[in-house]
């Protein structure tokens, strides 16, 4: 005789009370959105509410992804997955309860999966052929009017689905309708912090970041700290900005960044400073072996720039087929690290003769035609075939300074 079907239990007013309380104290301890979910659907199952599946979309500020989405199972545990903002509509989204609910003025829908319902949407048959029996989803809103948030997407949009062959109960969705909003508080939560950091890195960067993030943010906060210094200029930038529309121009801008800020970043440098066309990054110095750990990281960083721009000119724009060309100066020494500027208006960066010095060693990139040109105090730390180019009058330096070029094909 096959197993009985035990109907689950009506969800109770005490757990509702739990899962609420502890929402509340997750959230004000920072937990993150991917353990916030995981965590809340597992309580619903031992308060007797049978979820089996849940899949929480929620928008934030990024310089690359417009959202995010969070899917919990049973059977394939927690994912993650972020949706840049140029990203095409595809046709699942089309046909998704989600776009139906946008669309319309439905708040929630309750799809009877068992019976039949809601074969129109293209995440229904899945979920039915592997073996759910309902499903539910909402909009949770974190803007009054509710109208503005969802032109504006702020808030959260989630689905609920079990397998349990008698799907949920009256008491299992009034229950989602309770506690949905309040989860929705703590993703609230998350996603604003998300967003602080996000909006400060992309300004500042990670490090400069969390150290505003942790305080540092009075004018005249900061440290002195040594550090490989590269400072880096887009050539003939002058001449591409009077002959081309601002808005080429700034595309232009933009792959010269990508190849040369992103290598920095991919190979553990901070970018302080975009000066006009110029890059101001630091690779800072710390522990035994430091020094020679940060300049090898700044050469990585300088021959993959070196080799971003030949992939680039490889295939240039059609609007734009010039190539990209740039100077680097690399150096090394003591920058002071902190906030300048004014009491209303302040910003994280290097100063000091240091950074000075790795802009006049750029400046000489262009006099000795050579793509990148490094100090003594950052050739001697760093294991690499230098070229000497003999002693040059840095501006602001007392003495002639021995300068190295580094050695590339085609320079």
């Amino acid at each position: 005789m096959p197993d009985e079907i035990v109907k689950p239990a009506a969800f109770k007013e005490s757990a509702v009370h739990e899962i609420s309380d502890w929402i509340i104290e997750s959230s004000l301890n920072g937990i993150g959105a991917d353990m916030l979910i995981k965590g809340f659907c597992e309580r619903l199952n031992a308060a007797g509410l049978p979820m089996d599946r849940c899949s929480v979309a929620m928008s934030f500020l990024h310089p690359m992804f417009r959202a995010f989405s969070v899917n919990w199972s049973t059977d394939r545990g927690v994912q993650r997955n972020r949706f840049p903002h140029a990203g095409a509509q595809t046709d699942a989204w089309k046909k998704s309860p989600f776009k139906a609910m946008l669309d319309s003025d439905d708040h929630d829908i309750r799809l009877r999966i068992k019976d039949g319902e809601g074969m129109r949407f293209s995440v229904i048959p899945e979920l039915k052929e592997r073996g759910f029996t309902d499903y539910y989803t909402t909009i949770t809103s974190f803007t009054w009017p509710q109208s503005k948030a969802r032109s504006f997407l702020d808030g959260s949009m989630s689905s609920w689905a079990t397998k349990h062959p008698d799907g949920f109960d009256d008491s299992h969705i009034e229950a989602l309708r309770r506690l949905i909003p309040r989860l929705g508080l703590g993703l609230k939560i998350y996603a604003r912090e998300a967003t602080t950091h996000n909006v400060v890195s992309a300004y500042l960067g990670n490090h400069a970041g969390s150290r505003v993030l942790d305080g540092q943010f009075k004018l005249g906060d900061g440290d002195e700290i040594n550090a490989a210094i590269w400072f880096s200029d887009l050539r003939g930038s002058t001449e591409a900005a009077d002959r081309m529309p601002a808005e080429l121009f700034l595309t232009r801008l933009n792959r010269y960044f990508q190849c040369t800020a992103g290598a920095v970043m991919d190979h553990g440098g901070e970018v302080l400073r975009f000066i006009g066309d110029a890059v101001l990054a630091i690779f800072p110095i710390s522990g035994p072996g430091g020094a020679e750990r940060a300049a090898r990281m700044a050469i990585s960083a300088a021959r993959d720039a070196i080799r971003r721009i030949e992939e680039d000119n490889k295939k240039p724009p059609d609007d734009d087929p010039e190539p990209l060309d740039f100077g680097l100066g690399l150096h090394m020494g003591d920058v002071y690290y902190g906030n300048i500027g004014v009491v209303d208006r302040v910003e994280f960066s290097v100063i000091g003769h240091t950074a000075n010095e790795a802009a006049r060693l750029q400046d000489l990139t262009k006099e000795l035609h050579r793509t990148v040109i490094v100090s003594d105090s950052f050739a001697s730390v760093a294991t690499e075939d230098w070229e000497a180019m003999g002693s040059y009058q840095l501006r602001g330096v007392a003495e002639p300074q021995p300068i190295y070029a580094m050695k590339i094909e085609g320079d």
